[in-house]
């Protein structure tokens, strides 16, 4: 039996990256990097319990740039996937999907994730609350 060759179906190397894809692609990046968060938040737990030694180490490190910056990712990811997520629930109720709904709804979320997560870090930079 000799195998034929299928044409492969159009990928990513065809298209053009759109919001509606790249929004889908996101939320699923942001998914895994909101479980890599929940490990930080455990290793902040295990840190506590293990007394102050193993806490000032804890902060010493989460209070360095490269932890910082990345504190600051990971909370753009969390608020990004809770309002891509918000979305996600209408879209459950069958409501926006008309593609102008689908566009001013995905650029909605981005705002709004980097408004809230800029506010969050106004906050813990002693901003204005």
């Amino acid at each position: 039996m000799s195998t034929r060759q299928r044409p492969l179906s159009p990928h990513l190397q065809v298209y053009r990256p759109q919001i509606t894809s790249v929004l889908s692609i996101s939320h699923r990046i942001s998914g895994i990097v909101n479980a890599l968060v929940a490990l930080g938040l455990a290793g902040l737990l295990m840190s506590v319990a293990a007394g102050p030694e193993a806490y000032a180490q804890f902060a010493a490190i989460a209070g360095s740039l490269p932890a910082r910056i990345a504190l600051f990712v990971f909370t753009l990811s969390i608020c990004y996937h809770l309002f891509n997520g918000i979305r996600h629930l209408f879209w459950d109720a069958g409501r926006g999907f008309e593609m102008s709904t689908v566009y001013a709804s995905g650029y909605t979320v981005i705002a709004l994730a980097l408004l809230t997560t800029i506010g969050i870090w106004g906050v813990v930079l002693g901003g204005p609350a």
